[in-house]
């Protein structure tokens, strides 16, 4: 039994003048065949009914269904489950997780947002994330490298500015540098207002503006309703909600326990170095862990210390177009200064 595609290479060889026997050879089927359909002239082959074939997903979809039914309303992402049945043995890919789940959500795949990339030490994206909400609520705080994906997350029960410069100094230790410039919406503690001196021009929070001074950076605000100029960032939100937060919190609740920050910021140092940063990225095709290694070689150096800044504040002027570089010697912490998170936010 041949093909559609096969019947219609005949006619068409046969309308171009070649012979039977060199129709057969060509298409490698005997020369009978290509006798029969010509002299048939049929529109299309018979086709015989065929064994309907198994998804390398069925064994696992009880498991699938039961998973995203016990962790409701939160949403499970296809990364975390597919985390979840490679230890049960699964071994189809994620697309395949992925395709499923958006039919049985009932929801479309997403349009890619195509993201521009920078150089080494280039850019930083910075965003807040709510992860949970309430009496006792989460945010997380959320740094992004450009260029390797690296990020740095920080848990805390409120977005002072005195949290989020904290937040700042512990991200620069962790990448153990400072990239050149930090990308940030539009945030009160960062900025008071937009184009205040002039298009691009923006009226920053003093408070901020001697810090990012005092660390060697320059802070840009990303434009409205552009997903490509901070979209690192708002993915990693997401991210870290749907394969950290999340999970870790639906297995505590499981338990009879409640997350709260000071556990999340002792768990997700070990997610970030050995999940997050170990996973191969969609974009880079490669490990963010491998990347920062590069990137940390092109970035500036840690400021000569991480104490808190002075407090005096110039006057109200609008941002330079170059901040003061810093020269000093990297200065490398352990990662017991992690430690202080519980004290520091």
């Amino acid at each position: 039994m041949i093909t559609k595609e096969e019947l219609m290479k005949i006619q068409i060889l046969h309308q171009q003048g070649l012979s039977q026997r060199a129709i057969a050879k060509q298409l490698g089927i005997s020369r009978n065949t290509v006798k029969r359909y010509l002299r048939a002239k049929v529109d299309s082959p018979a086709y015989s009914a065929r064994p309907k074939t198994t998804s390398l997903l069925d064994l696992y979809k009880p498991f699938l269904h039961s998973r995203i039914a016990q962790a409701k309303p939160v949403h499970l992402s296809g990364v975390v489950l597919f985390r979840e049945l490679k230890e049960l043995g699964y071994c189809g890919g994620l697309s395949l997780l992925r395709q499923y789940l958006y039919e049985y959500r009932g929801k479309q795949a997403p349009t890619e947002v195509v993201r521009f990339e920078t150089q080494p030490g280039k850019q930083m994206q910075v965003d807040w994330g709510q992860m949970r909400g309430g009496k006792f609520p989460i945010h997380a705080f959320i740094a992004v490298l450009g260029y390797s994906r690296a990020m740095m997350v920080v848990f805390t029960d409120n977005m002072r500015y005195d949290t989020l410069e904290q937040c700042h100094r512990l991200t620069f230790d962790y990448f153990q540098g400072v990239p050149q410039e930090a990308w940030y919406d539009n945030m009160k503690t960062v900025v008071i207002e937009r184009d205040a001196y002039g298009e691009g021009k923006h009226k920053l929070n003093q408070a901020f503006y001697q810090f990012a001074k005092s660390m060697g950076y320059i802070p840009k605000l990303c434009q409205p309703y552009r997903p490509q100029t901070k979209g690192k960032v708002e993915r990693m939100v997401r991210y870290v909600r749907d394969n950290f937060f999340r999970p870790l919190n639906t297995k505590l609740e499981a338990m009879g326990e409640t997350l709260d920050v000071m556990t999340a910021n002792a768990e997700v140092m070990l997610w970030l170095e050995t999940v997050a940063h170990q996973r191969t990225h969609d974009t880079t095709k490669q490990k963010p862990a491998d990347r920062l290694v590069e990137e940390r070689l092109a970035l500036q150096p840690l400021p000569p210390t991480l104490l808190p800044v002075a407090t005096a504040l110039e006057p109200d002027v609008p941002l330079p177009s170059v901040l003061t570089t810093l020269s000093a010697q990297p200065l490398h912490h352990p990662l017991s200064i992690y430690d202080q998170l519980s004290e520091a936010v």
